[in-house]
């Protein structure tokens, strides 16, 4: 048995494991501060399109960010706060003045950019049809882990999505961007069919599509390298029919399996986008 300062380690966890876990502790402490200052910092953020440039620089601040901002936050003049722009572009600053159609906001230090830290993961997924709230769940928790996009796939058992849940969706990711610190805006692409799909596949090194009976996810991970992008493929409520997954692995796909029960779309979404980015940051790490 293992031992540490908290107690005893149970054999079946190996000591490579151990040491992967400590060097990640100390990666994430020293060669990732910079972005983790920047990212997560204390003082409320808000979204703005444009930013100001340099340090002095005012630009005017209008809409449902200076609603949320005054009324909501209670936030006056001097108050200091942050704004992003959803590219990994971030200035921090102060009110300078408010009126009642909007507020001025001086920089109070130079924009920082902040390049993209992790692999860029694209999610398709066929939730067109989910109810209740689901959607929302699914694109939410995509923001909060990283993800580059969201899709919505149309499929035999998925074939639509209404205009106005699109509309509702862009308004959740940016909720979720603000309150995950995430700099890099996730991006909710317009639907597309299994047929326009087929050829982004052919041009991935890394496509998974999560379907019953094939090779467990975490095996599939060990025999595949690290890519700077990828695709996570999820089907609908009714899944995938056998005809739509012989296409896509026929197309390059690598089909694998998120365990023996049935899946939600929205648990199987985030159960495998979840995975690979944790396979991705660990093999980043144990390149490091």
């Amino acid at each position: 048995m293992l031992q540490t300062l908290g107690g005893v380690i149970p054999r079946f966890v190996s000591r490579s494991w151990l040491r992967n876990l400590t060097v990640r502790a100390m990666a994430f402490s020293s060669s990732s501060s910079d972005y983790g200052d920047q990212s997560r910092g204390g003082l409320p953020r808000f979204y703005s399109e444009t930013l100001p440039p340099s340090k002095g620089s005012v630009i005017r601040v209008q809409g449902d960010e200076f609603w949320h901002m005054t009324k909501v936050l209670r936030l006056t003049t001097n108050d200091r706060v942050q704004l992003f722009n959803g590219k990994g572009s971030l200035v921090e600053g102060c009110i300078q003045s408010i009126d009642r159609t909007g507020l001025d906001f001086v920089a109070l230090n130079d924009l920082i950019s902040i390049p993209p830290q992790n692999t860029q993961l694209h999610v398709f997924a066929g939730f067109g049809t989910l109810k209740g709230g689901r959607a929302d769940w699914l694109v939410e928790k995509c923001t909060e882990f990283g993800a580059n996009s969201v899709t919505p796939l149309l499929t035999e058992h998925s074939p639509s999505i209404s205009e106005n849940r699109v509309d509702r969706l862009k308004r959740v990711i940016l909720a979720a961007s603000k309150q995950s610190q995430r700099l890099h805006e996730m991006v909710l692409k317009h639907p597309i069919e299994i047929d326009d799909l087929l050829h982004l596949i052919a041009q991935s090194k890394l496509s998974l599509v999560a379907t019953a009976k094939a090779t467990p996810v975490l095996s599939a991970l060990a025999s595949l390298e690290k890519e700077t992008s990828g695709l996570i493929i999820i089907g609908p409520e009714g899944d995938f029919t056998e005809k739509e997954v012989s296409m896509m692995m026929e197309a390059g796909a690598t089909a694998v399996s998120l365990g023996p029960h049935r899946l939600r779309v929205e648990t199987a979404t985030i159960a495998l986008l979840a995975t690979v980015m944790l396979w991705s940051d660990s093999q980043q790490i144990s390149v490091c």
